[in-house]
């Protein structure tokens, strides 16, 4: 019986010693499995083909990719190139960039040939027309494409950007409640409004009319005394950005979904330090 439980307690002992040499398994962060990251497709610079490309961002950590909608038979071999890299690479495009062009049914149909499901829509700010026109003319482009959205399940996004117009959170969340409609959302961009406010205020205000994250760092010191668009070159988490106070509201509204980083590409290196920086900054690991 004595050499019985000496043999048990010895390989209890090495059972113990084993498990210490074991390495310990990271602790998940506050976002992990909720904010799905990503990067512009463009941001992969280099030669490499769109395959290629895919397999990269894929390997490096990303969730996701998004690409700029290309409309017209001169780019159908280009966006059928997505389309194949992200089914070959199992790389899914959540979205599709479209800026402010008018043609929001032809930025649906991408999508949902692509798999997104949400078009980044920039609300344009025409000064050759008064402000109440604006608005109105902006509103009749989404509202007519309304229809199409619910039919193909694509989101219509607006985004928040420098052309002084939607710049403060109260006006967006009108401007998107006018349409009533799930299928319309802001595709909130965290650095765009440190230039006016505070990306948690706006959380505040807009709640879960945020579908989708533009993520991108702005320092204000840099902007006031080297330009305003130099206020974005600083690295994610080294600028004026409270993100503890950013991730805080997005905990509120119980955020789960995507977080495309939009800043300067370059090779796998500069992806890589694009996917930590990300990861620290949105607690994802």
């Amino acid at each position: 019986m004595h050499r019985r439980t000496v043999l048990k307690s010895a390989a209890a002992a090495s059972v113990a010693l084993a498990a210490q040499s074991l390495p310990n398994k990271a602790a998940a962060g506050q976002f992990t499995g909720k904010i799905k990251k990503a990067i512009k497709l463009h941001m992969a610079t280099g030669n490499e083909s769109v395959l290629e490309k895919f397999r990269m961002i894929r390997d490096i950590g990303f969730d996701g990719v998004e690409p700029r909608v290309k409309l017209g038979k001169e780019n159908e071999a280009l966006v059928r190139s997505y389309a194949e890299a992200s089914e070959a690479t199992g790389l899914p495009i959540h979205g599709v960039v479209h800026s402010s062009n008018p043609d929001l049914v032809g930025a649906i149909d991408q999508a949902k040939m692509l798999g997104a499901n949400s078009v980044l829509h920039v609300v344009r700010y025409d000064r050759k027309i008064s402000y109440l026109q604006n608005y109105e003319e902006t509103k009749q482009i989404i509202r007519q494409a309304i229809g199409h959205a619910e039919k193909q399940g694509v989101m219509i996004l607006c985004e928040n950007v420098w052309a002084s117009y939607l710049i403060e959170p109260m006006g967006m969340a009108r401007f998107i409640d006018s349409f009533d409609s799930p299928m319309v959302g802001i595709y909130f961009d965290v650095g765009n409004v440190v230039r006016w406010g505070w990306p948690e205020h706006w959380l505040e205000v807009i709640g879960r009319r945020a579908k989708k994250l533009d993520i991108k760092e702005y320092d204000l010191t840099v902007a006031m005394n080297e330009g305003m668009r130099e206020g974005f070159r600083k690295p994610l988490g080294e600028g004026s950005i409270e993100w503890d106070k950013v991730r805080a509201e997005l905990a509120k509204i119980d955020y789960h979904g995507w977080a495309t980083a939009e800043v300067k590409g370059g090779d796998r290196d500069r992806l890589v330090d694009i996917a930590d920086q990300m990861d620290r900054v949105l607690d994802l690991v």
